[in-house]
């Protein structure tokens, strides 16, 4: 299911020192904030999680246009089966101002593409239900409920 970019011009990039401010203005819509975590709380969580966690931003040319997290073989309840292990989307923040462009699109398939190179067999994502949620977004991209939930969210999986 893969849809051709918006743009020739993107491409994700690794967060740095020069990218780091630009990273923590980004800003989704307002009714959505609910929906997902600020880049900030992303970045704390990259460096707690080290080598498990995938940061980049999403780039239209020079211009920041989003932020995704990706997760890389995690223990998924460790109480329930240790030896469940996963990999997916842990993050996906579009700017407000650039919204319905396929940046979403894009992000989704570049972490497809990174672990298919991998090896990883499925993505999985988790999201809010509800009014303003992105659930709808992620149907249409071809992920499926799997029954679970997580911390209160839909879980999703895509065959990579």
């Amino acid at each position: 299911m893969s849809t051709p970019p918006p743009s020739t011009s993107l491409r994700l990039e690794p967060v740095t020192p020069a990218t780091i401010d630009a990273a923590l203005a980004l800003r989704v819509h307002p009714h959505q904030e609910h929906n997902v975590a600020p880049v900030v709380r992303s970045l704390a969580e990259a460096y707690a999680f080290g080598e498990a966690a995938w940061p980049r931003l999403i780039f239209d040319g020079d211009e920041l246009v989003g932020f995704l997290m990706a997760f890389l073989d995690l223990t998924w309840d460790e109480e329930k089966d240790p030896d469940d292990r996963r990999s997916g989307l842990w993050r996906l923040n579009i700017s407000a101002d650039v919204q319905g462009k396929g940046y979403g699109r894009f992000a989704v398939e570049a972490v497809r593409e990174e672990l298919r190179r991998r090896g990883t067999p499925r993505l999985y994502v988790t999201w809010h239900p509800g009014e303003n949620g992105p659930g709808a977004f992620y149907e249409r991209l071809g992920f499926r409920t799997t029954g679970e939930l997580s911390g209160g969210q839909t879980v999703g999986v895509l065959d990579v």
